[in-house]
């Protein structure tokens, strides 16, 4: 199936390394000799939340290697720009990819860019090492302390 957003042909993006992907857990291969990915987050690199119109963005200062990603695998290491969600008006979707056709009720991406061989994000935007995204899949649980203290700061956001 296809996320309610994406029924339209027309509204489906083109190209190999597109979202939205469905993760086929039977078609999934171990690498031994992949390294684990590092991740060393400055909080203090945090400079603002904003509304882009349609979601929120935790924006970080790139400008420095204070927030990175390493290893897995990337060959470079990359700087976090920012985060964001994706979430459904219901809990039954909501995330922007699936495994094995299953929808979650949000998505974070975490979104890194390749500062050594890119001078700007733009730039590394436009190209296919340029940017690293992690995406964490989300359901509902138990009460997050460290989400809580963002969904706090939201009300502030209301408006683009």
């Amino acid at each position: 199936p296809v996320h309610p957003l994406w029924q339209s042909p027309l509204t489906i993006p083109g190209g190999t390394r597109q979202s939205p992907i469905n993760i086929e857990w039977r078609d999934s291969v171990y690498d031994p000799f992949l390294k684990p990915l590092k991740i060393s987050y400055d909080p203090a690199t945090c400079l603002h939340i904003w509304n882009n119109g349609y979601s929120f963005l935790v924006e970080f200062d790139d400008s420095t290697d204070r927030s990175i990603i390493v290893g897995g695998p990337l060959e470079n290491q990359y700087r976090l720009k920012q985060f964001h969600f994706h979430w459904g008006a219901i809990n039954d979707w909501g995330s922007e990819h699936t495994v094995d056709s299953k929808f979650y009720p949000a998505e974070l991406h975490l979104v890194h860019w390749n500062a050594v061989v890119y001078p700007t994000f733009e730039e590394a935007v436009m190209e296919g090492n340029g940017l690293a995204v992690i995406g964490v899949f989300l359901k509902l649980g138990a009460h997050h302390e460290g989400l809580q203290m963002l969904v706090d700061a939201l009300p502030a956001v209301k408006h683009k």
